[in-house]
């Protein structure tokens, strides 16, 4: 009798963990594939330092998923992309977009930091 019990405990032990195991790689699957999709997205980064950005103009595709991300180089920033409602600063570094109206956009630096603060200024251009 003891023998039936714990064969049959044995072989639920066993299906348990075939499926734990088989659940983790289905998860595994579908993290690997909204990994792909994410990097199929355009990319715009912004790198802040004190009183400039790295580059005076940025050019993105309309239509299609960007994602949008401020790093700081050096001193405290935040930034506006005025006309299209982002705004990225330390504590909220990337936003996931998709530019929709092609144009020329204004990227400034809306945290006061410093001398060179009203100056802070580049474009962005949406084609």
């Amino acid at each position: 009798m003891q023998k039936w019990i714990f064969f049959v405990l044995f072989i639920l032990a066993g299906a348990l963990g075939l499926g734990v195991l088989f659940q983790d790689i289905s998860d595994r699957q579908v993290a690997k594939e909204a990994e792909a999709a994410a990097g199929k997205s355009q990319q715009l980064k912004i790198a802040a330092s004190n009183w400039q950005f790295d580059s005076a103009d940025y050019t993105v595709k309309s239509g299609e998923p960007t994602k949008v991300s401020l790093s700081l180089k050096e001193g405290v920033h935040a930034i506006e992309i005025q006309g299209l409602d982002i705004k990225l600063d330390k504590e909220n570094p990337s936003k996931q977009v998709t530019f929709d109206k092609p144009g020329t956009y204004e990227i400034i630096c809306v945290l006061p930091c410093g001398e060179g603060h009203a100056k802070m200024k580049s474009k962005l251009v949406v084609s």
